[in-house]
């Protein structure tokens, strides 16, 4: 594989491991409460500046990757959508060019 696609790759999963980590550690110190961690993202106005500036990178990358799919056919890239959503965009982002930039067969 050539070497950008194993950066991409890394940071992929380091997108997924390390904010995880972040999360899961505030779970087990707020019980599991999805409600209460949604309430804490928006603590503050630099806090909520975050949380939507995320929201927004993570809709464009939606729209890009599925524009992208609907024109090269790579079905598989669609996978980067539910990580984006489900993990964070410091996950889909890299899983997304991880994918695209596969060679073509």
């Amino acid at each position: 594989m050539a070497p950008i696609r194993m950066i991409y790759l890394g940071l992929a999963i380091w997108g997924a491991i390390h904010p995880m980590y972040y999360f899961v550690s505030w779970f087990q110190a707020n019980s599991w409460d999805l409600m209460a961690m949604v309430d804490a993202w928006h603590v503050n106005a630099a806090t909520s500046g975050l949380v939507w500036d995320l929201t927004i990178a993570a809709l464009a990358l939606t729209i890009w990757i599925i524009s992208e799919v609907a024109v090269r056919r790579n079905w598989i890239a669609l996978v980067a959508i539910p990580a984006t959503f489900c993990i964070g965009v410091s996950c889909g982002l890299p899983l997304y060019l991880f994918l695209r930039s596969r060679p073509v067969t």
